[in-house]
């Protein structure tokens, strides 16, 4: 089996490390990940973007993919290169406080989540794609919440590990404000 994500917003909201802990996540829970991330020339502010890809069995090309599963989409500035390339049965995690659902395909479930204003009442403003991906795992049980969380800490550079208590709050926040899970990967017996 193999799950395509794409992720997207801007500059500064985490997409890169939030993707690096999802493949992290992944790994640690027995699969093989494979991603590639963008970002435009500003530092914060221009486009961030990534695709990851999760599979049973190695990743055998590099994830440049014309079509996903799933993404999470953070911000408007960059939606529109990612609504064509959902599958009809995908899902779709969307930041709902900035990002109307109105215009987004018709694909198998949305997850809305008002993630910039959650972030703001959590007192911190930079937790926005954290709590998207917490969302996103709870939303498609693609990796347990609990690796999520063991993981934190492991895929921030040694400057900035001070912050993994407050990326777990906000995986956590996200986890709880999810609808029911959508199976995103067959349970092991």
């Amino acid at each position: 089996m193999q799950r395509e994500v794409l992720l997207t917003g801007i500059g500064g909201q985490g997409i890169q490390l939030a993707t690096a802990l999802l493949a992290a996540a992944a790994v640690a829970e027995g699969r093989h990940a494979m991603y590639f991330g963008s970002y435009g020339g500003m530092m914060r502010g221009g486009n961030s973007d990534t695709t990851l890809v999760l599979g049973d069995d190695p990743i055998d090309s590099p994830p440049t993919i014309g079509s996903a599963w799933s993404a999470l989409v953070l911000h408007p500035a960059h939606a529109g290169g990612v609504y064509p390339r959902l599958h009809d049965d995908g899902l779709l995690v969307l930041n709902t406080s900035l990002c109307d659902p109105v215009g987004t395909p018709a694909i198998g479930r949305l997850v809305p989540i008002p993630a910039s204003e959650l972030a703001a009442s959590s007192g911190n403003a930079s937790a926005v794609t954290m709590i998207a991906l917490g969302a996103y795992a709870a939303a498609t049980a693609i990796v347990d919440l609990d690796t999520l969380l063991a993981t934190a800490a492991e895929v921030l550079p040694p400057y900035r590990r001070q912050h993994a208590e407050s990326i777990r709050a906000a995986l956590r926040m996200g986890h709880a404000h999810a609808g029911p899970a959508l199976r995103a990967w067959p349970v092991c017996a």
